[in-house]
């Protein structure tokens, strides 16, 4: 007789886990226990990208192919550990430690979404450039994501591109501190427009999604404070239980899709060639936008 509930030891807190055996995702044979464990492995490397900063989840309480909702505010009850962080009316979980991920997954989070902004912090330590295309499927999403690392790469700057863990891909620079949201923003609107312009059968930088056609979308607006973006390591509520997962550019040349990196085989990834973005030494951001400024 299947289980129906499973206690988990967090600490001094018991985390009771009803329906263990529910399948999350059918197609990769993921239950919810199986889930939550997954998550677990996923900790370390998840938890430094969500440390610090407002959270927001998707929970399919159904599994992939169920009803999902989008939550904010902290779920209640909120266990001890939780913490919270207000902003206007909305308390929201801050997503720091392990007992909290294992939390969430008990929840049905499926997906974890961060705040671009830290916590209190109006100056940021990252720039993000969201590729994100008008077309369900994409054969040109590495290409384009190739195209602004060379970019990048021509301007002394280093980047790490990763899959969203759906259809798009996010390029992530560490910064040194210094540039504002606002300096990144026009920094990002200068990368998209001059690719755009160089290549005008591939990007776009139209916001509406009726005007884009078939191009592909840099969307330099979203990294901004009060915006959120899946979190590196994220799972994602799709068949193939995929995740966000940074690639080298190497990889990102050989064109892989988003499925080729899944809850299932990215802990041997991890393993094998550590986190990505944490390895990447803080970029001199500030100095190439002086630069800039004088051409």
């Amino acid at each position: 007789m299947p289980a129906t509930k499973t206690i988990l030891k967090l600490g001094d807190y018991e985390l009771n886990v009803t329906h263990p055996d529910k399948m999350i995702w059918p197609d990769m044979n993921i239950t919810k226990l199986d889930y939550i464990q997954l998550l677990a492995k996923l900790g370390p490397y998840l938890l430094p990208h969500s440390t610090g900063r407002y959270l927001t989840t998707i929970r399919y309480p159904e599994g992939i192919a169920g009803t999902s909702f989008y939550q904010k505010n902290a779920p209640k009850p909120t266990p001890p550990f939780v913490k919270i962080a207000q902003d206007g009316n909305i308390h929201y979980v801050v997503l720091d430690s392990m007992e909290t991920l294992v939390w969430l997954g008990s929840l049905y989070s499926l997906e974890l979404h961060v705040s671009c902004e830290i916590i209190g912090d109006p100056l940021p330590d990252r720039w993000i450039l969201d590729i994100d295309p008008s077309l369900d499927e994409e054969p040109r999403i590495m290409e384009a994501a190739s195209l602004v690392g060379e970019l990048l790469h021509s301007l002394g700057l280093d980047a790490v591109a990763k899959t969203s863990g759906a259809t798009g891909v996010q390029v992530v620079m560490p910064i040194e501190r210094g540039p504002t949201f606002d300096e990144l923003r026009a920094f990002g609107k200068f990368v998209s427009e001059y690719l755009t312009v160089r290549n005008p059968k591939l990007f776009t930088v139209e916001r509406f999604k009726k005007d884009r056609g078939t191009l592909i979308y840099l969307d330099y607006l979203q990294f901004h404070p009060g915006r959120t973006l899946a979190a590196p390591y994220t799972p994602r509520a799709r068949p193939g239980a995929p995740v966000s997962t940074p690639l080298t550019w190497d990889e990102v040349a050989r064109n892989p899709a988003p499925t080729d990196f899944n809850l299932l085989n990215i802990e041997q990834r991890l393993k094998e060639r550590g986190e990505l973005i944490s390895q990447m030494k803080p970029q001199p951001l500030g100095r190439v936008l002086k630069s800039i400024s004088t051409l």
